[in-house]
């Protein structure tokens, strides 16, 4: 009876479940996660990657030479006090944009970098600079004698080097103007040859300046009134148009001007056919320079390159020329 009643008892308590639970092992969570770290890794590295490849892609050839010429300095010369250092500290890329450390006035103001090329490296960045145009000449050339619509009209297209760059004139013909009277609006034949040549002028980087002349002819007007200078800056313009329009990329234009009858082509006939015509100017990097660092004003033929005074008097407009004779008859 005893043992029944202990046996019932017993069956009534509540039954305990024990779970036992195993240690995690110490490393297995460090394993677990091991693959987020070199996932991690693997994004930063292709970030950074296709930051350089944007960066390349986008940074100009001047600024890709002074990157080049600031690299190519042994550091050791960059904290000596040798001429190195000194030109390895003209090399810093200029990165434009307004500086707000100046205080003068108006020097925050937006300018134009100006492309850093060491001293050195002058030299060598010139001369291939005109074996560049050197080469844009001899293309042209083929292509007025190659291509009939503009072989009809070769002996009123004239391409030389100057000290300033290659520069094509395109000039008047007496049966042939390139506009009508005191008009703005170019002749077709004047459209095709400025159409045909104007995606040539891409196979270089080199800006163009375009410059509209005029003859002496004072314009209806008077003096008061529309004259040359407003004629010869919206035929340059008209100009600028048609090389777009034919291939010709928008940002090569570095200036579009007008300069009137102030540079005759012959000084003697002021109102020669050729006087009217439209200057195309490949400018080369020392006049490329020489218009950053004087904001865009004209520059003297000494300043400009560093020729001999055979090179400089036969690049030197008619104009100065007569000037200086001139000076010298008094």
């Amino acid at each position: 009876m005893g043992d029944r009643l202990s046996t019932d008892a017993a069956a009534k308590r509540p039954m305990s479940i024990v779970i036992r639970r195993k240690k995690a092992d110490q490393h297995e969570g460090h394993h677990g996660g091991a693959w987020k770290i070199a996932y991690a890794d693997f994004v930063t590295a292709m970030m950074a990657f296709f930051l350089l490849m944007w960066l390349l892609g986008s940074t100009s050839k001047y600024d890709k030479e002074g990157i080049s010429q600031y690299f190519n300095t042994p550091l050791s010369a960059l904290f000596s006090g040798t001429e190195t250092s000194t030109a390895t500290r003209q090399n810093i890329v200029q990165g434009g944009g307004r500086d707000i450390s100046d205080t003068r006035p108006g020097a925050g103001a937006m300018t134009q970098p100006s492309p850093p090329v060491s001293r050195a490296a002058m030299p060598q960045l010139a001369d291939e600079d005109a074996q560049r145009l050197q080469e844009l000449k001899q293309k042209l050339t083929s292509l007025i004698e190659h291509v009939p619509a503009l072989n009809a009209y070769k002996d009123q297209i004239r391409i030389f080097i100057t000290a300033e760059g290659l520069r094509i004139e395109i000039v008047d013909s007496q049966k042939r103007p390139m506009f009508g009277l005191g008009s703005t609006k170019l002749q077709p034949y004047a459209v095709t040859i400025l159409t045909q040549i104007g995606a040539t002028l891409n196979d270089v980087d080199n800006p163009i300046s375009i410059a509209g002349h005029t003859d002496d002819v004072p314009y209806g007007g008077g003096e008061n009134g529309y004259t040359n200078w407003e004629l010869s800056s919206e035929r340059a313009n008209a100009a600028r148009r048609a090389l777009v329009s034919g291939g010709m990329r928008v940002e090569k234009v570095l200036q579009v001007r007008g300069l009137a009858d102030v540079l005759p082509l012959q000084g003697n006939d002021p109102n020669a056919p050729t006087n009217r015509r439209i200057s195309i100017l490949v400018m080369n990097q020392a006049a490329e320079q020489a218009f950053y660092r004087d904001g865009g004003r004209a520059t003297t033929i000494d300043e400009i390159a560093p020729a001999g005074p055979a090179v400089r008097e036969a690049v030197k407009p008619v104009a100065m020329r007569r000037a200086e004779m001139g000076a010298k008859a008094s």
